[in-house]
């Protein structure tokens, strides 16, 4: 099946997919603890008969049972050297399964299935992105020897590991590549990305469909659906569990039967899903009843015309031509600035982040990141300088190099869309990045230069335009990805200058229908006292229809000049964005520092008043995230004269306490949280020497903390882990996977308080039953807590569970609540 045979079926019919297989395994026998893949095949027609029933049901496309059989996860059952027979003969169950199928002509498709590996991407874990390509790449391999008409990756929390996988597949063939993730009650996944962030991403990336699985019921998933669908050029899929998991009789069961199920099915496919199937719980009947209720509904249409749209892994960027101005921060480049080439040639990165975030602070939209200066390995610290930037602020960010492989390499890892800075006529760069911005999904800045350099009038300087914009469509471009660079050269030299680079607005907006940016400072080079020229420049720029600037937003008369032009010119709510701006940003004119471009008097004065209010700078440090120099700040505060005692009480604890606000109040996601986490670790680390025991002569309480048997998905544990560390209670972290009795001997060996358990898979949750059972049974008085995507309160209540977490900073309350020192 190529692309264009899936989406001719996607718009001839509502496609239906399979539903579970994992409960359905469990109901048929399959055990937790076991590998599934191996059970799978000693068992092989459970598996080929619920297969048939699915496709008999109305299923258009199985799934391959190759869910779990990648080379990290087969390791944990010393597989991982049969990783190629086993997936080749798995896809060979699911042929199996069509060719006994009792469809007549209905024509049947298999998707290999990959899912993530439970290990955390650099830099919240150790794996490194290429790494995981290459672990992807393996398992795809050896799907396609078995012949497979698509791909999918599902049950996807990390944004970035789904650009692994689809990576991974593209790079290999060119199936059609389905791509569906998990989303909380929030909105956002684990991670903190958005429906629309992870549409944009992935569909520019290349994928044929993108949607939401597992999660939750039907009728709960419809807005994640509607929101995706507002941004989308591809179908949307929809795989809903059968409600949610409740405790029947010590058996885990889902509460919406067939009927219910596909009658709230509809909501989705009124919502705009094109390709709906069943997650958890549903069973051959649900997908009968679905695929009824889908032949009654027409398929949505898919939207042809793109939306110019950035992207970090968390939110999107959607760029107007007649709307907003919005501002590239220029600020993140070495040229001319000696402190930044001195850290960039030490191999540091201060000075960059704190750009970041004052540039962020100051209204910038985009960052721009330059890191070409000599004495340093360019794209080496490009990579690095993305890593650290995407930590600390989440606004899109504008490559920029004159280097094709530093460019290439900072896409490649880059977890959102991102700007390429910039592409020209010159030969080279117009042949190799075009395909490159095309692969990668990101959007470029057009230059109109050539080799011949400068254009030498405004037809030259159209035909370089329409030039680069014609063979961007070639490829499969648009001019919905691209804005044009206006070009504007110093008036100081040419005194044509400002009105040429105006012209080119007026022609790319008004003919072409394209937006627009320009390098600001360029028009003033050479000139004294060059912000007004500068500011005069950008009102008029923005008169023609500029896009966008590439200047220094902490330049306060720019930019607030540029919110007053969009305030006359009756921009959308540029009245409340006018006064926001001038009201936390009032004039001084005075000197402005070369190496900055700040206003010296309005920064001294507002850095004392800073000063004032600030707290501690390792408090500071913990909230951030910034584990880099928080030992030393620790060090400096002790040299000066600070108990231990006051750091930890006093700066440590409440920097943490801050930031689980923050988490509560969904301004940090789970990047944000375990970096602060880690931040402060560390710190207690170096201090836990030099900090007395507290007055009852010991820690807070022991827990142990396990993801229960059969369940491999530790990364909530591990933050629960790390956060109760952080508070002062001994964990014992016993990993995952592990055996309910080694859960209580260990529990009885260190005579622990708390049993924390996690669990993230409805086949594995049970487990926690058992737990609390074998608990019971030896006297233990330690309280069991529970946490988990499929767990609840009603469960942790039904099981005998003491108590239920929603995350980390819940479980910290939990405990102490528990062992009553709240």
């Amino acid at each position: 099946m190529n692309r264009s045979e899936f989406l001719e079926l996607v718009q001839s019919k509502i496609v239906v997919l399979d539903g579970a297989t994992g409960s359905n395994l469990q109901d048929s026998g399959m055990v937790s603890g076991v590998c599934p893949e191996t059970w799978i095949l000693e068992n092989e027609r459970t598996l080929i008969e619920l297969q048939k029933g699915y496709l008999e049901a109305g299923s258009d496309i199985v799934y391959a049972p190759t869910f779990t059989a990648n080379r990290v996860k087969l390791e944990e059952y010393g597989l991982e050297d049969q990783i190629a027979e086993i997936n080749e003969e798995l896809v060979l169950l699911s042929r199996k399964a069509i060719e006994e199928a009792n469809i007549g002509s209905r024509k049947a498709y298999i998707a290999g299935d990959l899912t993530m590996t439970g290990e955390q991407l650099y830099p919240m874990g150790k794996m490194m992105f290429e790494e995981l390509v290459d672990i992807y790449k393996e398992q795809v391999s050896y799907i396609l020897m078995a012949g497979v008409d698509l791909f999918v990756v599902e049950t996807m929390l990390s944004l970035q590991e789904c650009r692994a996988a689809v990576l991974a597949i593209k790079e290999l063939c060119d199936l059609p590549i389905l791509v569906t993730l998990t989303f909380n009650d929030d909105g956002r996944t684990l991670y903190g990305t958005t429906p629309e962030a992870a549409v944009v991403v992935l569909q520019e990336l290349g994928a044929a469909a993108v949607g939401v699985n597992c999660s939750t019921g039907p009728d709960k998933m419809a807005e994640v659906v509607r929101r995706m669908k507002s941004v989308a050029n591809v179908p949307i899929i929809a795989k809903p569990n059968a409600g949610m998991p409740v405790l029947v009789d010590g058996k885990t069961i889902y509460n919406m039967d067939a009927y219910e199920f596909a009658e709230k099915a509809t909501l989705l496919i009124e919502a705009g899903a094109n390709i709906v199937g069943g997650c958890c719980g549903t069973t051959i009947l649900h997908m009968n009843e679905l695929a009824k209720k889908a032949a009654e509904h027409m398929p949505s249409e898919i939207r042809i015309k793109k939306q110019p749209v950035l992207s970090t892994e968390r939110s999107i960027l959607p760029i107007d031509i007649d709307g907003k101005f919005m501002v590239i921060g220029e600020r993140i480049n070495p040229t001319g600035k000696k402190p930044l080439q001195a850290e960039l040639r030490a191999g540091e990165l201060d000075l960059v982040l704190e750009f970041a975030e004052e540039q962020v602070e100051a209204g910038a939209n985009i960052l721009d990141i330059n890191m070409g200066t000599n004495g340093i390995d360019e794209k080496e610290m490009m990579v690095k300088a993305i890593y650290e930037v995407t930590r600390v602020v989440d606004v899109p960010l504008c490559i920029d190099s004159s280097h094709i492989e530093v460019i290439e390499a900072a896409l490649r890892i880059y977890p959102g869309r991102a700007l390429i800075n910039s592409i020209s006529f010159e030969k080279e760069k117009f042949e190799r990045l075009l395909p490159i911005a095309k692969k990668y999904g990101a959007m470029f800045i057009l230059l109109p230069l050539s080799e011949k350099g400068l254009p030498k009038d405004m037809g030259e300087k159209k035909y370089i335009i329409d030039t680069i914009i014609a063979r961007a469509e070639e490829i499969g471009l648009s001019k919905q990805d691209i804005i044009v660079d206006a070009l504007v050269n110093t008036v100081g030299a040419n005194k044509k200058a400002a009105l040429e680079a105006l012209e080119t607005i007026t022609y790319c907006k008004k003919t072409l229908g394209v937006a627009t940016a320009c390098g600001l400072s360029n028009i003033s080079f050479g000139l004294p006292e060059r912000q007004f020229v500068n500011s005069a420049f950008l009102s008029f720029a923005i008169r023609e229809g500029l896009t966008m600037a590439i200047a220094n937003p902490c330049q306060e008369l720019l930019m607030n000049l540029a919110f007053a032009s969009d305030l006359l010119l009756n921009k959308e709510e540029a009245d409340i964005r006018y006064i926001t701006q001038v009201s936390n940003h009032p004039i001084t004119v005075s000197k402005k520092d070369e190496q900055t471009g700040k206003n010296l008097s309005n920064s001294s004065d507002r850095n004392e008043l800073q000063n004032e209010e600030k707290t501690s700078i390792i408090y500071e440090e913990v909230l951030k995230g910034n584990r880099k120099h928080i030992v030393s700040h620790v060090e400096e505060a002790i040299t000066a004269g600070e108990k231990p005692s006051v750091i930890l009480d006093e700066m440590l604890i409440p920097a943490i306490n801050k930031v689980g606000d923050l988490f509560d109040k969904q301004i940090y996601y789970l990047p944000q949280l375990i970096a602060s986490a880690e931040t402060m670790k560390t710190a207690i680390d170096y201090l836990e020497p030099l900090l007395k025991e507290g007055q009852d002569g010991g820690k807070l309480g022991t827990i142990i903390i396990a993801t229960v048997a059969g369940d491999i998905h530790d990364i909530g544990k591990n933050l629960v882990a790390l956060m109760l560390k952080n508070y002062g209670f001994e964990v014992i972290d016993l990993g995952k996977d592990v055996p309910s009795e080694k859960i209580i001997e260990e529990a009885k060996k260190h005579d622990a308080d708390i049993i924390g358990l996690s669990a993230l898979m409805t086949t594995t949750m049970m487990e926690m039953k058992t737990v609390v059972k074998l608990k019971n049974k030896e006297n233990l008085r330690a309280k069991v807590i529970i946490g988990g995507a499929v767990t609840t309160p009603s469960f942790a209540k039904e099981i005998g569970a003491d108590g239920y977490s929603t995350d980390a900073q819940d479980a910290v309350r939990l405990v102490k609540e528990l062992l009553s020192l709240s």
